[in-house]
């Protein structure tokens, strides 16, 4: 599955959510991606749409303008039927260090990071 958005919204630690972190960014057609944690939980939570899946093992690689999504085939259900997300992002490179941040709260000790900024 693949979208495309103008800019990737990050919050590493939610002070009024309970220090959630949040990932989350609209597609140019109006779809809504959402990538959640809360520190004391041991798996993240994908919203595509309407409904949530809680998930663990979820592999995320960040580049300059890519944000790709990686679940198991068990799991696609989250990623309406596909078991790899790829979003195509305009964020300024000056907000990657916040949205890096935020993935590495989201997906330690439940996923796998990988930087290519």
């Amino acid at each position: 599955m693949k979208m495309t958005t103008a800019l990737l919204i990050a919050n590493p630690c939610d002070d009024e959510e309970d220090n959630m972190a949040m990932l989350c960014c609209h597609s140019s057609q109006g779809d809504m991606f959402l990538m959640t944690r809360y520190p004391d939980e041991d798996e993240l939570e994908i919203t595509l749409g309407d409904e949530p899946s809680t998930l663990d093992g979820v592999k995320v690689t960040l580049s300059a303008t890519l944000l790709k999504i990686e679940i198991a085939a068990a799991d696609a259900d989250a990623l309406n039927g596909d078991d790899v997300l790829e979003i195509t992002h305009s964020s300024d490179a000056a907000d990657l260090a916040e949205v890096e941040l935020t993935l590495q709260n989201i997906l330690k000790g439940t996923g796998t990071y990988i930087s290519q900024l």
